[in-house]
């Protein structure tokens, strides 16, 4: 794992003094089990809720038909949260899979398969991962408009590391798939 954290934006950890960067950080949120909106809401507030993290903003929810899952798979409700966080990646992430447990996410062998919550990290900061347990930048979010068009949603100019800006991906990509919910959104406090 690599990082180059923006050296001129620190937070002092009041305990030990430490500095540690500030980053930006991109979690994609999807349920297509239960009440899919509930399980939205409740994951940005355990993530507003976790300490040394500040969510800044929550796109639009989109229902998106299922990519790659089993058939018979319902629609997904999907959104992305743009957040500030002081915390290392592998814990924002072991938050995340945290998170998913108490929304009774159910981890199966087969892949994609429904579930009451996801919570992906796409992006930490500028961080590169490429273990079992964490990939960074989330490695088929390029391929994914249930990603790419709320994160456009929240921030137009953004850049997918290593795969580039993702106004341009997703208009490579397109929007098959997803419905704006304008009759739905997400509270970020």
């Amino acid at each position: 794992m690599t990082e180059t954290p923006n050296p001129h934006i620190v937070d002092a950890d009041t305990l030990t003094g430490e500095m540690r960067p500030i980053r930006r950080a991109v979690l994609s949120l999807g349920s297509n089990l239960g009440d899919r909106l509930a399980s939205l809401q409740g994951a940005v507030e355990a993530i507003a809720d976790t300490p040394d993290v500040w969510v800044t903003a929550a796109s639009p929810v989109y229902e998106t038909t299922p990519v790659n899952c089993p058939p018979g798979s319902d629609n997904f409700l999907n959104a992305v949260l743009l957040i500030d966080t002081t915390l290392a990646a592998n814990r924002l992430m072991d938050r995340a899979l945290a998170i998913e447990d108490a929304f009774d996410r159910e981890r199966s062998e087969v892949p994609n398969s429904p579930r009451t919550l996801d919570v992906d990290l796409i992006v930490v900061g500028d961080r590169r991962s490429n273990d079992d347990h964490l990939r960074l930048p989330h490695p088929r979010a390029a391929e994914r408009a249930f990603v790419l068009k709320p994160w456009f949603d929240v921030e137009p100019d953004a850049v997918l590391p290593e795969r580039g800006p993702i106004a341009e991906l997703l208009a490579d990509l397109g929007t098959d798939g997803l419905v704006h919910r304008d009759d739905l959104s997400l509270d970020v406090g």
